[in-house]
């Protein structure tokens, strides 16, 4: 006679556990506080930590990521920039082109856009330009921490930041 606990255990499926990471960050957009804009300066009122680029992330969760690149060089991306061997951005799934993405690995950060769709191996929601691999020395294929920016945060009036 058979027992409940003889059953085999049930498992999230790879492709599940892969877009979990984007759901999140699509509810944090979601989520967002309300927007005001003063004087043409975009406020926005948030408690998530705020970075010297002006920009307010939601907080950093692990995710699986890849790199791209070589025999793709010298293409279009999705988002309709010609990939380089030090273009910087990455690719994901369902975010929008332009999306502000930081990414920790080893105690290096890289703030970039998303600049492509992908990424199309099973398991990972993120596909690294080689730039931004580089500049994280990411290996190759594994875990790495990703913040999604909420808005723009308030700037002073004359204030410009690059986010590459």
């Amino acid at each position: 006679m058979k027992r409940a606990t003889d059953r085999p255990r049930r498992t999230v499926p790879a492709r599940a556990a892969a877009l979990l990471p984007a759901l999140v960050a699509s509810l944090a957009l979601l989520a967002a506080p309300a927007q005001a804009t003063t004087g043409g300066a975009t406020t926005i009122a948030s408690s998530k930590a705020q970075t010297g680029s002006g920009l307010a992330f939601t907080p950093l969760s692990w995710a699986g990521a890849t790199w791209y690149g070589p025999g793709l060089y010298g293409n279009s991306t999705a988002c309709g920039q010609r990939l380089g061997r030090r273009t910087m951005g990455v690719a994901h799934r369902s975010l929008p082109c332009g999306t502000v993405v930081k990414f920790v690995h080893r105690g290096r950060r890289v703030v970039t856009r998303v600049i492509d769709r992908g990424p199309f191996a099973r398991g990972y929601s993120w596909d690294l330009t080689n730039g931004v691999r580089r500049a994280l020395r990411f290996d190759g294929a594994g875990k790495i921490r990703v913040a999604v920016a909420l808005k723009y945060a308030k700037r002073d009036a004359g204030a410009h930041t690059a986010s590459r």
